[in-house]
């Protein structure tokens, strides 16, 4: 098999245009006292910095980013309180703090959820009168938000690079997700020696993120191209090099390819948007806050396989051949298109149903009814491309139990 990727120097920073400036490769955290020069030449000199309780400092990230701060005289202030599934209720508090300090700019440092909901607080910095809840139930539409820089500690959720962002509204089991221009991040930095550290499960969980992220993109109604070419080499390099991580946590070649294949997927997913596997997630995970996101989405995957094989047989059969080989391009090869994704799943630890995870036959009419009145949801089964009526949802949902 070819190898092209031992071609490329994994410790030369690149510089790769999205919609985002993002500085990629192994050192790249670096790179922020360029970004807070620039900052601070543009009359930004106080920010907020979003971020969980230990990723940011455990990583290393903080420490440099600090520097880098006080080196160019920008003062700031931390919220360090987002958690996996960040809420509304956590987005109105690191707002307020923020307003209050006079920050003009938000730094992001952690994996989807910091991001996620720095991109949020960077919203109401622009609309003080606003709340969190108004800004996930589409009560006001943003056309601005204060810049954004995205430190991601991941690799798996493409925040970094694109225009989404979700939140839990606690009160109403609500996920929404939010799509908007203004939230592009100005810069991120995608550094692999930042994501040694994380867990067995995490590099599990956002990996398998990262697949669904491109399944969905490559067969949403809106698809092109762009979008299938992404999407077979994000699971071409996710299907190389995720057991590759899962051997040897420090291997940094392999960080740095499950990296560049999740930066990639959230380029895919910007383009071709999502459909059934993350509207069927939300819910889950919005019952069951500690739920992973990742874990909710491999669950889900095979049934959703099982759901649009038919309906996109050529280009499943082509980006899901580096996990399951020789699918034929029609309808004769659906079970084994949905169960040889189970078996890969399983093959990278990931068997999980779920039951597993506390969720009974009972939830199922609940789960469906959120997938159908969550804001925003709706918009995602829209673009499925089988019809997404309460049927099939609840197919899939009985399905992955």
């Amino acid at each position: 098999m070819i190898n092209w990727e031992k071609d490329i120097n994994i410790n030369e920073i690149k510089e790769i245009r999205t919609r985002t400036t993002v500085y990629f490769g192994c050192g790249a955290i670096k790179k922020i006292n360029d970004i807070a020069k620039s900052y601070s030449s543009r009359g930004i000199d106080k920010v907020i910095v979003m971020s969980g309780r230990n990723a940011y400092k455990s990583t290393g990230a903080w420490a440099i980013v600090e520097k880098a701060l006080k080196d160019n005289n920008i003062g700031y202030i931390n919220y360090d309180k987002v958690t996996p599934n960040p809420t509304t209720n956590a987005i109105d508090e690191a707002a307020k703090m923020a307003k209050d300090f006079g920050a003009k700019a938000v730094i992001t440092i952690g994996g989807g959820s910091p991001t996620d909901a720095g991109k949020s607080v960077a919203i109401l910095l622009k609309y003080p009168e606003e709340t969190g809840s108004n800004l996930y139930e589409f009560k006001f539409t943003p056309t601005e938000a204060a810049p954004i820089v995205a430190i991601n500690l991941t690799h798996g959720t493409g925040s970094e690079t694109n225009r989404f962002a979700v939140a839990t509204i606690l009160e109403k089991n609500y996920k929404p997700a939010i799509a908007y221009d203004c939230i592009y991040p100005e810069y991120a930095i995608d550094d692999p020696d930042l994501m040694i550290g994380l867990s067995p499960k995490q590099t599990r969980y956002v990996s398998i993120d990262a697949v669904n992220h491109v399944v969905e993109a490559a067969t949403s109604v809106v698809t092109s191209p762009y979008t299938v070419t992404l999407a077979r080499e994000v699971i071409e390099l996710v299907a190389k090099y995720l057991p590759k991580a899962i051997v040897n946590p420090a291997d940094k070649e392999a960080r740095y390819y499950l990296c560049y294949a999740a930066m990639i997927a959230g380029v895919c997913f910007d383009n071709g948007l999502l459909h059934y596997t993350h509207a069927l997630e939300h819910p889950l995970s919005a019952m069951k806050p500690d739920f992973s996101h990742g874990l909710g989405l491999a669950i889900l995957l095979p049934a959703v396989i099982r759901n649009i094989y038919p309906a996109c047989s050529n280009i499943l059969s082509y980006i899901l051949e580096p996990i399951v080989k020789d699918l034929k391009a029609d309808t004769s090869d659906t079970e084994k298109a949905a169960s040889g994704v189970y078996e890969w799943l399983k093959s990278v630890d990931v068997p999980n149903k779920l039951k597993d995870e506390g969720f009974t036959e009972a939830d199922v009419t609940k789960l469906t009814e959120l997938a159908f009145t969550t804001p925003s949801l709706d918009g995602l089964l829209g673009i499925a491309p089988t019809k997404a009526t309460r049927e099939a949802v609840e197919t899939i949902y009985k399905e992955s139990l």
